[in-house]
């Protein structure tokens, strides 16, 4: 018995140590070029410097240092989504200069923070702030141009996809034409044949290793259900007498992914597949964007919540605001705020929802609702950290429980914070929802906001609420 436990805990010990990496397989020139970006931009700085005949001074020095770490932060980290979410070509030039307006935009904030800005020489500077984005987008190309000679080359990587399946077919069209070898699978020719269209089968798993050691084959990749584990570790097992670089693919196409990452949990690799996108930072940023935002707007609005106060009071007998149970972040109960623009306050199991000419809407509540003036008391929501400015928008709790037994994924919309205007909204599904199919539209569009989520998105969001007010939203009743 001591034995067994003495085995048992070693055992524990060996994995405890387990643990995994994470990193990416471009070719060293490739990765050499890609850390360049940071030193360009410094270069740049300086040379323009000398071709204007300015002097180098302490503030274009801290300029140009300020300048290599922002880069470096805001270039590396785009470039791993970028690698991860397979960007175009066109798309990847467009975000070079989307990200060095972001590192502009940072000098320029300090330099006035600090009260330094009148101390750069200027024609340096905007010389240097235009043409900077067109050296990046050189080097990209270069590095693109760099990467298509290395794994085209006749001397390029040979490699094995083994999964004759969706998986193994994406990747397929990923990789590079030259080196392939050929798919392997465990099934016979004649069960895979009709699935392959250009490329047939090489062979059988079973042959895979003598392939690869005859072959010279360099990588393999398994892209073979989890079903199969067991034949999958017997043929590792006949792969360790080869040379080649193996790489073992989850099916991650099988899921329909919200916020789909990779993520390291302590040294072991997880995918990630329904998560809500404010995490870290991007929570950071989305909270403070919104008590700032949600602040300024009520000091400005003050006036006019008042006069709708008591216009809401002396038009018909009732509240001022009306409190209504929500569920909001991770499906907590909230009380949201709105001005009473009705002669009822429901907030039970049953919820009529309001429809067009309801008599129970006040004429003044008409003008509130079509004008979404009613939601301004929400602003307190958000300042209470009980909503956003932007998200799904939030539905009585009587319709959440009706609607999350008909619509799959439902409840995922609550993965952030409800908001005053969300996505559904400015697509035109705003106002009454009276069948089940505009409900599931409404939902799809949350969930694409949740996948997509960036400050920019939201910004697109307000200002096309802003236009969708301007133009009177014939939804709105």
């Amino acid at each position: 018995m001591a034995a067994v436990l003495g085995s048992l805990k070693g055992a524990r010990a060996t994995d405890a140590t387990r643990h995994v990496r994470f990193g990416n397989v471009e070719p060293a020139l490739v990765a050499l070029l890609r850390q360049l970006d940071p030193l360009l931009v410094v270069l740049l700085l300086f040379g323009w410097v000398l071709a204007l005949g300015e002097q180098f001074t302490h503030e274009v020095l801290g300029a140009g240092l300020l300048s290599f770490i922002l880069t470096a932060a805001i270039f590396a980290r785009a470039s791993s989504r970028d690698q991860l979410r397979g960007h175009s070509r066109r798309s990847s030039y467009s975000r070079i200069f989307f990200h060095w307006s972001a590192v502009v935009a940072a000098l320029l904030f300090l330099g006035f923070a600090f009260k330094v800005s009148a101390d750069f020489p200027r024609s340096v500077m905007l010389t240097w702030f235009v043409t900077t984005p067109f050296l990046l987008s050189a080097a990209h190309a270069l590095r693109l141009r760099t990467r298509w000679v290395l794994v085209n080359s006749p001397t390029a990587s040979r490699y094995l996809i083994i999964g004759v399946n969706n998986l193994g077919f994406e990747l397929r069209r990923r990789l590079p034409e030259a080196g392939f070898l050929g798919f392997f699978d465990f099934r016979s020719a004649d069960r895979v044949s009709p699935l392959l269209e250009a490329d047939g089968l090489t062979g059988h798993c079973r042959d895979v290793a003598n392939f690869a050691r005859t072959h010279n084959v360099k990588t393999i990749y398994v892209t073979l259900p989890l079903s199969n584990v067991p034949r999958i570790g017997e043929m590792m097992r006949e792969l360790r007498d080869t040379t080649a670089s193996i790489y073992f693919l989850p099916d991650v196409f099988a899921f329909e992914m919200i916020q789909g990452r990779l993520i390291d949990i302590n040294g072991i690799p997880a995918l990630s597949v329904c998560e809500t996108p404010l995490l870290g930072m991007n929570a950071v940023v989305k909270r403070a964007f919104d008590v700032v935002a949600a602040g300024l707007a009520l000091l400005a609005a003050a006036p006019l919540l008042t006069l709708i106060a008591v216009a809401v009071k002396v038009s018909s007998p009732g509240p001022v605001l009306f409190r209504q149970g929500r569920y909001g972040l991770n499906g907590e109960r909230i009380n949201v705020f709105k001005f009473r623009s009705m002669t009822v306050c429901e907030d039970g199991p049953v919820i009529t929802q309001a429809t067009q000419n309801d008599t129970r809407v006040t004429p003044l509540g008409r003008f509130l609702r079509r004008t979404s003036l009613d939601e301004l008391p929400q602003l307190l929501n958000v300042l209470q950290g009980k909503m956003s400015l932007v998200g799904p928008r939030p539905h009585a709790i009587a319709h959440n429980e009706q609607y999350r037994k008909l619509i799959s994924g439902y409840m995922t919309r609550h993965k952030v914070r409800p908001g005053i205007t969300g996505w559904a909204q400015v697509n035109g599904l705003r106002g009454e929802t009276d069948t089940i199919e505009k409900m599931s539209a409404r939902v799809r569009y949350d969930i694409e906001y949740l996948d997509n989520w960036s400050v920019w998105l939201d910004l697109r969001i307000l200002m096309q609420t802003v236009l969708l007010l301007i133009r009177k939203d014939r939804n709105a009743y």
